[in-house]
């Protein structure tokens, strides 16, 4: 079987909006899913969409890891989730604070038995294992918290869905929040709602966390792919439930037949996929 890939940066909406900003992610998109797909050559799904992830949260231009936005309290704090489809397993960490990738600590604790911390649980875990103090604040970030700009509009997140050569699936989801919410908020990113995958389907969403888990939309999604339904047609079905409720979301997928899938409630999504060939959000 042929590996596949697919990777999504976020609503382009999350942050300043201009030509600049446009192929500076599509750049950006299109370079970390190239080196993923190069990684997954070698790797298992798991361990590549770990791996691209990374490199999303390592980019200032997505609100995840660094350049996540700042809550209503002056802080930062991450959520990531990570679930493998072969093994059933989900891990992550909810609202972590002063660590540089979320999804990498989510990634130790795959091996543990309490596989979802939260708040200084979820720090403390960190701390032992080895990652050390690190701020994801930028100076655009703090310009936005000080005049309070973007408040409703922070739909930024990150994700990766891969498929590897012996057709095992995984997903990733990382986030820095919406910006400005209560602190304490938890988002869709760390739970089944926002991130799952198991032998037949894997998906990774993006877009308000309280209209996702509502729709508990990734595993809903899922769900239909198992029972015999299309990557395609299980998406859209879950998607018109969404909309008769005016939900905002965006969801990057693959099928463990190797079907590829993408598609949002509002414009536009930033994605990129491998599979055989380069493709970027236009």
């Amino acid at each position: 079987m042929r590996h596949k890939l697919i990777i999504h940066g976020g609503f382009f909406s999350e942050s300043r909006t201009n030509s600049e900003i446009k192929l500076a992610k599509q750049q950006a998109l299109s370079d970390i899913v190239k080196k993923s797909y190069a990684y997954l050559n070698s790797h298992s799904a798991l361990e590549t969409s770990v791996f691209a992830v990374s490199l999303l949260e390592d980019c200032e231009l997505f609100n995840a890891g660094i350049g996540s936005q700042i809550q209503s309290d002056g802080k930062i704090r991450l959520s990531a989730g990570l679930m493998d489809g072969s093994s059933g397993k989900f891990a992550g960490v909810i609202n972590i604070e002063d660590v540089r990738n979320p999804i990498l600590i989510a990634e130790k604790l795959m091996s543990v038995d309490d596989r979802v911390l939260s708040g200084s649980g979820a720090l403390d875990f960190a701390r032992s294992n080895g990652f050390g103090f690190f701020t994801t604040e930028t100076q655009q970030r703090r310009e936005e918290y000080e005049r309070k700009l973007k408040a409703s509009h922070g739909l930024g997140t990150v994700g990766c869905v891969a498929l590897d050569s012996n057709g095992n699936i995984a997903a990733a989801t990382s986030t820095g929040g919406k910006g400005f919410e209560i602190p304490g908020r938890v988002s869709d990113s760390a739970t089944a709602a926002g991130n799952f995958a198991n032998q037949y389907a894997g998906i990774s969403c993006t877009g308000v966390g309280e209209d996702i888990v509502s729709a508990g939309l990734a595993v809903k999604i899922v769900t239909r792919v198992s029972d015999g339904m299309s990557l395609e047609a299980a998406s859209q079905k879950s998607f018109q439930e969404l909309k008769l409720k005016d939900g905002f979301a965006g969801i990057i997928g693959i099928s463990a037949n190797g079907e590829l899938y993408h598609c949002d409630s509002h414009p536009y999504m930033v994605w990129a996929a491998y599979d055989g060939g380069l493709s970027v959000f236009s």
